[in-house]
């Protein structure tokens, strides 16, 4: 059975509220239109790596931001690459608990935006 983004319970609004709420989780977003590393975000935004980790943790855990698999870094080793999950997102906090509408990203959109950045 299929759920909207606005059905999710309660659970979920705390974690998306949380991680929104959180400093740099807004910018760690928008820098992640495009598949990258934690090391990659964290010189973007020049912010510490320990800080983008859990920022990055976090978002995963509310369903803004994806792992998209493991690259090479330029040290050699396997690393996770992320990119958020959806363009935007509206809090309507008009009812008893907060609702939520997102623009979801979509596959074509991120392989559009791949094939750009080449």
């Amino acid at each position: 059975m299929s759920h909207s983004r606005r059905e999710r319970p309660e659970a979920d609004s705390t974690a998306v509220l949380s991680a929104l709420g959180n400093k740099y989780s807004a910018e760690i977003l928008c820098a992640a239109g495009t598949p990258k590393s934690a090391q990659a975000l964290s010189n973007d935004i020049e912010i510490p790596i320990a800080t983008c980790y859990r920022r990055i943790e976090e978002l995963v855990d509310a369903g803004l931001l994806t792992c998209e698999g493991r690259q090479l870094s330029e040290e050699g080793r396997r690393t996770n690459i992320y990119r958020r999950t959806l363009d935007e997102i509206e809090v309507d906090f008009s009812d008893e608990r907060p609702q939520f509408s997102r623009k979801r990203r979509t596959e074509a959109k991120n392989r559009l935006q791949d094939q750009l950045k080449d």
